[in-house]
Parts: C-alpha cells; structure tokens; sequence
C-alpha cells in the first residue's frame, strides 16, 4: 500500500514539512514539521505548524508519528507542540544521543539535560519497522550529513532529510560535527540508490536555482541518473574532495545556534531560568572560526 502525501514549504528555512496518510478519515505521520522563529527578536510562533493541523483536521486524520529525519540546524522543530495537540510520538535515530552529548557541552547546558534521548518517544535503528494505520513503514540509516540521519520509508516513498536536494543542486553538506562526507556518499550510493528507480523522494529542503520553483518531490532514478553530485560512475575519493571542499566555503546556516538547542530537546525551549524567562545561549568565537 502505497501512502498518500501533502507536501508544505515554508520559504523562511526553505524546508518542506510533509503529511504522509493512509486514506482520509484514516492515520498520518508528520516529518519535518517547522516552529515559526524571528532571529531578531527571539519570538516563536507556529502558523507553519497550524497548516499541518488544519490538513489533518479537514482529512479527519489521527497523528501516530511525528517522524524527524535528523536534528536540523537549519530550523526549529514544531515536534513537541504538535504533540501537544495530537497525542502523537516523536521518533528520530538512536543517533541523537550523541549529538545531545555533542551539544549539551557546546552550550554548556543545565545538570538536568539528559543526553539520553528522553525527550523523544521513539529512538530508531537501522531496520527498525513502524506503522502508519494501515501502512507499514521501515527505517534505513543514512548517516554523514549528521551523525543521526534516518530516511524513513514507506510503501514506495522515502523521507530522505538533508541526505540528498533536488537533482540539479546535489546533497547535503558534511561538516557539521558528527558529519562525514564519505560515510554520506556510502549512504547515499549503497542504502538510497539501492530503493527502486520509481520510488518518491521527499525532501526536506530545496535550494533552486534562479528560474524554477522549489520542489518537494523526486525520484530515485533521477537522483541516480542527474544529481549534480553523484551521477554516473562518480568514485567515492572524488565526491568526497568535491565535498570537503565545497563545505569549506559555505557559510553556517543562520538558525544552527537556536536550532540545534530547541531541535535536541524534541522541539522543546530551555527550562525557564529563575526569573520565569527561558534563554537560548550564543556560544561566542565557538562557530565560524572566531577566535
């Protein structure tokens, strides 16, 4: 049974939430929903989740999942509020536990952060199954843009996170911490290329070239046939020198410092502190090669 997908951009972060069902009246999952975040003024807000909740309350929809593919640094996560309103279990990779740890020292985080995953319903591994109603869904591990990447697959859809864009803009970056560009081009070649050719790739994020449109949708063959990156008989020492030095001239994405702090607490902000405010820390000369 193949699912039925409802793709949402939102322009801000250039990410594509989706809500992956099984018939109206029947059940869905949600991956890579978005909080609504103003760098400016450190104001949260949700419409881009409240879409999500409008298509599932006009499709009469029950939420079992909210699926996230990694801990982004592009966006903050709506997982934990929209769980809230759906009784619906977070799951991401087991791998998250590393990139707590990782993290909770960057930002020097309070005693009482767990770096065990707690604050996720569901930690997955490789081959781990799940079910969306009446839709049978696996887990495939795609590490090496984060060290906790999953693609999620279901009937013949694949959730791939950041692993892989749109074919004409090639893959993901691998020099977050925890990131490895050939662990990324073993992920991609011996775990996503091996779905078949007719299998939709969703994807989280599209950075199109001037002249089209963002994409939420491909395929497997076209990934394999065109992606900018990898088609053809591209060797591994090749993409891997492409990519290390591709990453060496991009700049930080201009959410990581509050992403990644809310994203590794399942969507949550940081405790409030003793005067009932809740702060995002701004670890200085840490990113960025401040000194």
């Amino acid at each position: 049974m193949n699912p039925l997908v409802e793709s949402f951009y939102d322009p801000a972060t250039s990410t594509f939430s989706h809500v992956v069902y099984d018939r109206d009246g029947g059940h869905a999952a949600i991956v890579d929903p978005v909080m609504d975040y103003d760098p400016a003024t450190a104001r949260t807000s949700f419409d881009s989740a409240q879409r999500l909740l409008d298509f599932v309350g006009q499709h009469r929809l029950a939420v079992d999942w909210i699926l996230e593919t990694h801990a982004h640094a592009d966006h903050l996560t709506a997982a934990a509020w929209l769980r809230e309103r759906t009784g619906a279990k977070i799951a991401i990779g087991r791998g998250i536990t590393g990139v707590q740890a990782r993290f909770k020292a960057v930002f020097n985080l309070e005693d009482g952060f767990a770096a065990d995953g707690r604050q996720f319903d569901r930690l997955f591994d490789e081959g781990d199954t799940f079910a969306i109603g009446d839709l049978p869904g696996r887990v495939v591990a795609t590490p090496g843009h984060t060290g906790d990447s999953l693609t999620y697959v279901v009937g013949d859809a694949a959730f791939v996170g950041d692993t892989v864009f749109a074919p004409d803009t090639g893959t993901a970056r691998a020099d977050f911490p925890g990131g490895d560009a050939a662990t990324l081009y073993r992920s991609i070649r011996r775990r996503l290329f091996e779905l078949p050719d007719d299998t939709r790739v969703f994807l989280c994020h599209d950075y199109p070239p001037d002249g089209r449109e963002a994409r939420a949708e491909t395929t497997i063959a076209a990934q394999r046939e065109r992606n900018v990156h990898l088609a053809g008989d591209v060797g591994e020492d090749a993409y891997v020198r492409m990519r290390n030095e591709r990453d060496a001239g991009l700049a930080a994405p201009k959410l990581i410092l509050p992403a990644l702090q809310v994203n590794i607490r399942g969507g949550e902000l940081p405790p409030p502190e003793a005067n009932g405010v809740r702060y995002l820390r701004l670890p200085v000369n840490r990113f960025g090669g401040g000194s």
